[in-house]
């Protein structure tokens, strides 16, 4: 899907959205494959292969007396995810300016639920878990991948209604910035407050440049990448100079909506006197003048963020996730159902996606409603709401990159790594045959 050339500021913003909705399911198909791709290859003859190329370093050059190395795992996951959550504050940023997070009627319903989908699992997780040393796994169960649930709910297509989508956009991203937070909080290791304070400058640096009216991203991109620097020595997860990054972003363009329509409507009422119709653009210099001017005055009423934004959309969708999944799903299949299963790790991370997501997005959704401060669409109803919470339980990106950051020792990251696996998969097929028995309504009635 293309955004085109000439819409006007208002129906930019609006093709965004659905940009990023189109990319993310198709995007999740993607991730589907890749995942199908890694367990083979971390399962095959190729195994040792594949582990042995994620831990050789790749180091760049610049000149003679500056090298900068890191092992492929880590360029995928301190590096490539950088980008990933720098689209997902990107993400955020518009859904609370102009999207579903933008007003507290809209927002109400997919917070109160994404609140839920955090605490409860993790409350499952931590009651089977206390005591243990996979006690720091609590954050694992808590994730909801945006781009393995939007391609789902987009393989039932009209059979369930286009508002529950939404939903489950505006819920995911809330939920993603639950997941940034308890990174950022809880999973940061060894800070070296030099790095900090480093970051922290550039950072108010950015600020700066939005504040006083910079548009170009020549002026965001190197201190974005001077950003991540700093905070991937600093201790704090590097991911999290994307969040930051994005929120430095300009929303406002050069040029406002009613800038743009006058100029437009000058161009226009100019390109009828200039025998457009007689000759074409490359015969007439005066029509070429005019379109480059439409062209120019286009672009600069497009937000930076949404620019930013429609750049990194597909990127992300196509390249970054199934990347990282092809990194980090290649897990050895040789830990037996039963042993997961009677592990305080495996069942903490399985009751808790594929269960806690759903009891903890419906009652919270539930609560909300009655309490009077969250507000039901009326063509969903709690049919819905059910079999999307345990769609919403499909943890996979985000439980995997935490899984990571909470453990070191290689037996309990693989029996979490194939808890995630099993845990997404019974809430994907859960969540299938809810909303295909739940249908399309017209009302919210229950």
């Amino acid at each position: 899907m293309a955004i085109d050339t000439y819409t006007s500021p208002a129906d930019y913003i609006k093709k965004t959205t659905r940009l990023f909705q189109d990319r993310e399911t198709a995007g999740g198909l993607a991730l589907i494959a890749a995942t199908i791709i890694a367990l083979l290859l971390g399962n095959s003859q190729w195994a040792h292969t594949y582990h042995h190329f994620l831990e050789d370093e790749l180091l760049f050059e610049f000149g003679d007396h500056f090298g900068f190395g890191l092992k492929a795992e880590k360029w995928i996951n301190d590096g490539l995810m950088a980008i990933f959550f720098l689209v997902a504050g990107l993400e955020l940023k518009r859904e609370i300016m102009v999207g579903e997070l933008s007003t507290l009627k809209k927002a109400s319903m997919p917070l109160m639920g994404a609140l839920g989908g955090m605490v409860v699992p993790a409350l499952i997780f931590v009651a089977l878990n206390i005591g243990e040393k996979s006690i720091s796994g609590w954050g694992v169960p808590m994730a909801t991948d945006i781009a393995y649930s939007l391609g789902i709910i987009g393989l039932l297509g009209k059979r369930i209604p286009s508002q529950l989508k939404i939903f489950l956009v505006a819920l995911a991203i809330a939920d993603d910035l639950g997941a940034i937070l308890v990174i950022a909080f809880f999973y940061s290791h060894g800070i070296s407050w030099l790095y900090l304070g480093a970051a922290a400058g550039i950072f108010v640096i950015l600020l700066l440049c939005n504040r006083l009216g910079a548009k170009s991203m020549w002026w965001y991109v190197p201190l974005g990448i001077g950003l991540w620097f700093c905070f991937l020595h600093s201790g704090v997860h590097a991911t999290i100079a994307g969040v930051l990054f994005a929120l430095t972003i300009p929303v406002k363009p050069k040029l406002d909506s009613a800038a743009y329509k006058e100029r437009m409507t000058d161009n226009l009422k100019a390109l009828e006197h200039a025998k457009t119709h007689e000759q074409s653009p490359l015969e007439n210099p005066k029509h070429r003048k005019l379109l480059r001017a439409i062209k120019r005055d286009t672009n600069a009423s497009r937000p930076p963020l949404l620019k930013l934004e429609n750049r990194l959309v597909g990127f992300n969708a196509f390249f970054i996730i199934p990347v990282f999944a092809l990194a980090n799903a290649g897990v050895k299949l040789d830990v037996g159902l039963v042993e997961v299963l009677t592990q305080s790790l495996g069942l903490g991370i399985i009751l808790g996606l594929a269960v806690g997501k759903v009891l903890g997005i419906g009652l919270f959704a539930y609560a909300g409603e009655r309490l009077g401060f969250a507000e039901r669409h009326p063509s969903l109803s709690y049919q819905h709401i059910i079999g999307m919470g345990f769609i919403a339980g499909i943890g996979f990106t985000m439980s995997l990159f935490i899984t990571n950051l909470a453990f070191t020792d290689a037996a309990l990251v693989k029996v979490a790594k194939i808890s995630i696996l099993l845990a997404s998969l019974a809430a994907a097929v859960a969540g299938i045959v809810v909303l295909m028995l739940a249908g399309k309504k017209s009302t919210g009635e229950d």
